[in-house]
């Protein structure tokens, strides 16, 4: 998967699951204050993560993740690490 299919695939998902205009997201946006984001939400977040893209995000990487760009690059590290 290319970052720019992530970035798209990124960007629909949570769109559809925050009910935000895509259109919004910038990659140095910040993730939580873009979508809305509270604590329960956050976990929403994590879930759809996991699901979508098979791998595992562990609480502890949270803090690391605060831009779209962030987030992107979050996920094409560990889809590499499972290829």
């Amino acid at each position: 998967m290319t970052r720019e299919e992530i970035i798209e695939q990124v960007n629909s998902v949570l769109a559809e699951e925050f009910e935000v205009a895509d259109s919004n997201f910038q990659p140095e946006d910040n993730v939580k204050e873009t979508l809305s984001l509270d604590s329960l939400s956050l976990v929403d977040l994590v879930a759809i993560i996991q699901y979508t893209y098979k791998i595992q995000v562990p609480m502890s990487d949270l803090p690391k993740i605060k831009t779209f760009n962030d987030l992107y690059d979050y996920i094409e590290e560990h889809l590499k690490e499972q290829a």
